[in-house]
């Protein structure tokens, strides 16, 4: 990452509307450099392959870029139509060439970036659907639910972007995410040593390490790798 003092990936008070356009031109160039081949390679998501990541990614741009559309028009409209049509989405689209994907990727990003860019300053509070009747969200929270997707997303590729390539305001504000996920069972204190930060999840041992280690393994991901605990164990994890 850039090494200046004013570069906002440095800065852990950095919001996530400034770090997602950077993180969205890096996930793109992964995509855009991956031969069609390894798009059907395995992910580091069980039972889908890295096509079936980059379809779901361009797909919740899209139903993000949609739903903040709709706000703009006066109108609600529903990240997905249903789950069970956001699913098939996902197959039908990991099923295209590699080139459809990459499009759809790009394309979606890119409306995604001038729907954020177009919503009143107002209307950040208005509440958004994902799908009809179901769990609904403000959308002053999209910037930061984008930016968890793609930043974990771009790493569960396995196509050369891992979580040691966050930039460190990240890491930052998906452990902030993961204090209101977790609650407190498992209690600990996650301590991160390149930040000399820490997050208390309640009473219990100390577990220390990077932040994006520690952010990675709060995900549910990978058994804990460069993470040590004070009482020679670490808790254990589900997945979000």
């Amino acid at each position: 990452m850039a090494d200046s003092d004013t570069d906002p990936d440095l800065d852990p008070g950095t919001a996530p509307e400034d770090l997602l356009p950077e993180s969205t031109r890096r996930l793109v160039r992964t995509a855009d450099g991956l031969e069609d081949p390894a798009y059907a390679a395995p992910s580091l998501l069980p039972g889908w392959s890295r096509a079936h990541v980059l379809a779901h990614l361009a797909l919740n741009a899209e139903g993000l870029a949609g739903a903040l559309a709709g706000i703009g028009e006066g109108r609600s409209v529903p990240m997905y139509l249903s789950q069970e049509a956001r699913d098939a989405d996902i197959e039908e689209l990991a099923g295209k060439e590699p080139a459809a994907i990459r499009a759809r990727l790009l394309g979606a990003c890119t409306d995604l970036i001038d729907a954020m860019a177009a919503i009143p300053d107002d209307a950040w509070t208005t509440t958004v659907e994902r799908v009809p009747g179901g769990p609904t969200f403000p959308a002053a929270v999209v910037p930061d639910m984008r930016l968890r997707e793609v930043e974990i997303h771009h790493a569960d590729l396995a196509a050369g972007y891992d979580r040691t390539d966050w930039p460190p305001a990240f890491a930052a504000l998906l452990l902030d995410t993961a204090l209101a996920r977790h609650g407190a069972e498992p209690g600990f204190t996650a301590y991160a040593t390149d930040l000399d930060r820490t997050w208390s999840f309640g009473p219990g041992p100390t577990v220390s390490g990077t932040a994006a280690d520690l952010a990675w393994w709060l995900t549910g991901r990978g058994s804990g790798d460069g993470l040590t605990s004070d009482s020679g164990e670490l808790p254990q994890m589900g997945t979000w």
